[in-house]
């Protein structure tokens, strides 16, 4: 193999041509990235356990949303056709995300071969398209983080087609009128998620795991706070005896832990002990905090 002059910038590469020879400095093609000598190799990495917790949390926020949309909407309806809306929900993405991983490679396998990230600057390629000698700009954006990157929306595209086409089918056949409320919704929280991913990707992946563990506080203080009785005797009660207040903790509780083993792996096990304490700080300390009590003092 010739050596070739190295490509200016961080993503220029050389593909190699039919001949054995290498092609002039540019844009490696889709499932390649450069290496340090810039030639173009083929991303065939396993993802790390920190890649699946982020294509985890990526297909966690679709699904949250779905339920949370779907409780919202069906507020007095029967039980029953709200069960089975999550459950509609929870197969949709699922089998979202299953049909997404079949189709990238390798093909028909639930396995991914990825380019792991390695920098920030590895999401934001067109931000760092050089220019040689201050002339003419060497175009060399490309997915650096194949395919973590392009997933996501595969995920959300094949998702929320089996929303809009699997759901309504499931609403007749149950005759539950409200949940075409949460479809509405659907149509509105996935081009959101789409544009926050397509601007704020790579920060989300540098950041998820704190922001995991901060929005669960903030649900639980949020789940807590609408009780009439403040008393930590009765926030308590509200949360053993009523089933779904015990659901909706328990629910708190594993998404505080998947952020917590997402920020620290599984090296510090201990860490997991602190996952309920979020709940009992509000429920041993919002006495405390009564406004009607503030006020009268």
């Amino acid at each position: 193999m010739s050596i070739v002059k190295t490509c200016p910038g961080l993503y220029c590469g050389r593909t190699e041509l039919a001949n054995g020879e290498w092609g002039e400095c540019g844009a490696c093609p889709r499932g390649f990235r450069t290496n340090d000598t810039s030639y173009c190799m083929p991303c065939t990495e396993e993802p790390t356990l920190y890649d699946w917790q982020y294509l985890g949390f990526m297909v966690l926020l679709p699904l949250v949303l779905h339920w949370f949309f779907i409780d919202v909407v069906a507020v007095g309806k029967g039980k029953k056709g709200v069960l089975v809306q999550h459950i509609c929900a929870f197969i949709e993405i699922a089998t979202g995300t299953v049909a997404s991983l079949l189709v990238l490679p390798p093909t028909g396998t639930l396995a991914l071969y990825v380019c792991s990230p390695q920098a920030l600057s590895d999401w934001y390629t067109l931000l760092h398209n050089p220019q040689p000698d201050y002339k003419e700009t060497l175009h060399c954006t490309q997915e650096a983080v194949y395919p973590l990157y392009t997933i996501i929306l595969l995920i959300y595209a094949f998702s929320l087609l089996l929303t809009i086409t699997l759901r309504p089918w499931i609403l007749a056949w149950y005759g539950s009128g409200s949940g075409k409320k949460a479809i509405y919704c659907a149509l509105y929280f996935y081009p959101i998620l789409v544009l926050t991913h397509t601007v704020a990707a790579g920060l989300i992946y540098c950041s998820f795991p704190y922001i995991v563990i901060i929005i669960s506080m903030m649900t639980s203080a949020s789940h807590f706070s609408i009780k009439i009785d403040q008393s930590a005797p009765a926030l308590l009660m509200s949360s053993v005896t009523n089933t779904r207040n015990l659901i909706i903790l328990i629910g708190h509780w594993i998404i505080h832990a998947y952020g917590i083993i997402s920020l620290t792996g599984f090296r510090e096990l201990w860490y997991l002990s602190l996952v309920p304490a979020p709940a009992l700080f509000y429920i041993l300390t919002a006495q405390f905090t009564d406004p009607i009590k503030i006020h009268n003092d």
